[in-house]
């Protein structure tokens, strides 16, 4: 058994657990400045593919990684009513909490970072929807809670396949019915919905501006988040750009979610 030690920004971190996993690691852990990661064997190919987070293999006695890396996940409690449990437990929701059953690690946006909490607990209020689009969806966990939330229809959407097939074992998971396609926001037809949930980087939502505001119907409202507060103002500059007027702005610790309604 050997360990794969990252050194990492926050930022950074659900990125690169995505990463790990599918390079085929058998458990992943927490440093104060990075991760460890486990794997049966060393794989010099993983030195490349990670250089730049400072890679180095370290021979570890055998033992259960899984378990031990399993261990490290507790529920989590997010707005008014959401309940996050990873999938290997079975933790009841507390009364008035609705439970989400997630895997942590397999894909963006678990619950378990800062943008993705930003943005439940603003779908809590904005709530209930019509049709709401979730552009890169990452692990589904967005769909599953609009759903949850009385969603008449959920459209997502990730141009990750491996992120696609991880969100619709998710929704079998939590019995959502949402329609899921491997693609994003430029496949859908315009004025297709009257919300939309939108948690990727700052680059990625500048670049889909007009696209996201042509998905969506007048009067409508996007609610966008991943990237921190020093690229909000690139954000917001590009939403305006295609037509949207800021109506509200939330920040947690360094990572903001910013709401726009087309104009």
């Amino acid at each position: 058994m050997f360990s794969l030690a990252l050194d990492c920004a926050p930022e950074e971190v659900d990125f690169l657990i995505a990463e790990l996993w599918e390079a085929g690691c058998t458990g992943i852990t927490e440093l104060p400045d990075g991760l460890r990661a486990f794997f049966d064997g060393e794989d010099a190919a993983l030195l490349e593919r990670f250089a730049a987070n400072r890679p180095t293999w370290t021979a570890v006695e055998q033992c259960d990684w899984v378990r031990i890396s399993q261990a490290g996940w507790e529920p989590l409690a997010v707005g008014e009513r959401f309940f996050l449990v990873p999938q290997w437990r079975d933790d009841p929701a507390p009364e008035g909490r609705v439970r989400i059953p997630i895997n942590p690690g397999l894909a963006c946006g678990t619950g378990f970072h800062e943008a993705t909490q930003l943005c439940l607990e603003e779908m809590e209020a904005e709530s209930p929807f019509d049709t709401l689009l979730d552009v890169g969806t990452g692990s589904g966990i967005l769909s599953v809670a609009a759903s949850l939330l009385g969603a008449r229809r959920v459209i997502a959407c990730d141009d990750d396949p491996v992120a696609a097939t991880i969100a619709r074992a998710n929704f079998d998971a939590a019995g959502v019915e949402a329609l899921l396609f491997t693609g994003s926001v430029d496949a859908v037809r315009p004025g297709v919905a009257n919300s939309i949930v939108c948690n990727i980087s700052a680059a990625a939502a500048s670049g889909m501006a007009r696209d996201l505001m042509r998905a969506l119907r007048p009067g409508g409202t996007a609610l966008l988040s991943g990237f921190e507060a020093g690229e909000q103002p690139s954000v917001e500059t590009a939403m305006e750009a295609a037509g949207a007027r800021v109506t509200a702005r939330r920040r947690r610790n360094a990572w903001v979610l910013i709401t726009v309604v087309k104009t």
